[in-house]
């Protein structure tokens, strides 16, 4: 399994893929220069995952301004929390807000609306 990250920064990493792709995908449009409508084609693609990216910057640049900055009792910097349950962007300490966790071992599960705990 792999290792659990911040949510904000795998937000952040998919909108950075997503700009690395686009251009991937125009950069497949220049072989077809003989062929304009599929080389169009493949360029409109590639900016549509650009303006894509954009979009969540954009999304997850809002939800930042929302979350409860917390200082991590490990590393001693101040990070970004998410949900009932997230990892310090930093150091990857498990943290939680919700007393009802505390000591309990790190479920993603615990975010979900019908998770019993």
């Amino acid at each position: 399994m792999k290792p659990y990250k911040n949510k904000i920064n795998r937000i952040r990493t998919f909108a950075l893929s997503l700009i690395f792709i686009g251009i991937v995908i125009m950069y497949i449009g220049i072989y077809f220069r003989e062929q304009p409508l599929i080389m169009v084609t493949f360029m409109l693609l590639g900016v549509v995952a650009i303006i894509g990216s954009t979009g969540v910057y954009a999304w997850i640049g809002l939800l930042s301004m929302k979350t409860v900055p917390v200082e991590c009792p490990n590393c001693g910097r101040h990070t970004k929390m998410l949900g009932r349950v997230d990892m310090c962007m930093h150091c990857r300490e498990p943290l939680t807000m919700d007393p009802s966790l505390e000591g309990k071992e790190f479920d993603v599960q615990y975010n979900k609306k019908n998770s019993n705990v």
